[in-house]
């Protein structure tokens, strides 16, 4: 069965549904703000708007005293109260700081936050958030969680057909925000498996590769994070089927996100995920363990 569903209907889940997320996963958070993704997210994103000018207004401040404030162009601020572009959750409770809501701008967070996401998408945006266990297996590029900026723009460069500037600087920035995730309290469990073949393709030239391992090398530091290499030379792997990740809810259940060329689909049937999970168990014991994959990596970088 196949249903289009947000984060209410994934906070049931668990009867083997597959929900469709479509290409939601890239959607966009920058510095200056992210664009509305659907009509209901637009709907959202205009009421807070309205509110923060109403706001401004009523403290009697022009829109560059209060961009000043916050530390944004006149230009941005009226995107704001436009609904045109989506604050960070930061910028909201520096807004709220400002004008003296007293809370009235911050208790949008979360329904202004969720509106960077299209509907169909929100559900595997609230699973990443608040996530217990992430496994993820990848096999063509760098998974977004570690990716660096510049290998971020040197892939979503390579789109055909081309994708706007503005759509890149969008799904660059909501890559760079999904990274908090290493930064979180208390810390989820991340385990990575990459290809290979994946740390030797020179997506945007040997400089972002460069970038891109001593990446690998700094975030292989933290203590919540295990980074594995699937070799080469290794002659069997339970990952012919190709990348996927396995999300662990806070309650236990398990969830599997695949996506492919465009297209994408999460699993909710909990023998399915699973099965999933117990393939990922064997996939990680076929490739290096994380101090030899570091190694790998190491090696890598000192051969560019």
């Amino acid at each position: 069965m196949t249903e289009r569903a947000g984060a209410d209907a994934l906070r049931g889940a668990g009867s083997g549904a597959v929900v469709s997320p479509g290409d939601g996963w890239e959607s966009g958070d920058d510095r200056a703000g992210r664009r509305p993704e659907d009509e209901a997210g637009k709907g959202v994103v205009c009421a807070f708007g309205k509110n923060l000018k109403t706001l401004r207004v009523r403290e009697g401040m022009d829109r560059e005293e209060f961009g000043r404030r916050i530390g944004y162009s006149a230009a941005t601020v009226a995107s704001y109260e436009q609904g045109r572009r989506i604050p960070s959750p930061r910028t909201i409770d520096r807004a709220d700081e400002v004008l003296g809501a007293g809370g009235l701008l911050s208790v949008w967070k979360e329904e202004v936050e969720r509106a960077q996401y299209p509907g169909f998408f929100q559900g595997m945006a609230a699973l990443e958030k608040e996530c217990l266990e992430l496994l993820m297996y990848d096999t063509l590029v760098v998974n977004g969680l570690l990716q660096t900026e510049e290998y971020m723009r040197a892939l979503l460069g390579m789109r055909r057909p081309p994708l706007d500037s503005e759509t890149i600087e969008q799904r660059v920035t909501a890559r760079l925000v999904r990274q908090d995730i290493f930064d979180r309290r208390p810390a989820p469990l991340l385990s990575f498996v990459l290809d290979e073949s994946v740390l030797r393709r020179p997506y945007g030239g040997k400089e972002v590769l460069r970038g891109q391992l001593e990446q690998l090398l700094l975030i292989g530091q933290k203590r919540n994070v295990e980074i594995q290499v699937m070799p080469l030379a290794c002659g069997e792997s339970a990952g012919v089927d190709g990348p996927f990740t396995v999300v662990t809810r806070t309650d236990g259940k398990k969830f599997v996100y695949a996506e492919a060329q465009g297209t994408s689909a999460l699993e909710t049937d909990p023998k399915q995920a699973a099965l999933s999970a117990a393939r990922y168990g064997i996939i990680r014991s076929q490739a290096l363990t994380p101090r030899e994959s570091l190694e790998l990596i190491e090696g890598l970088l000192g051969s560019l």
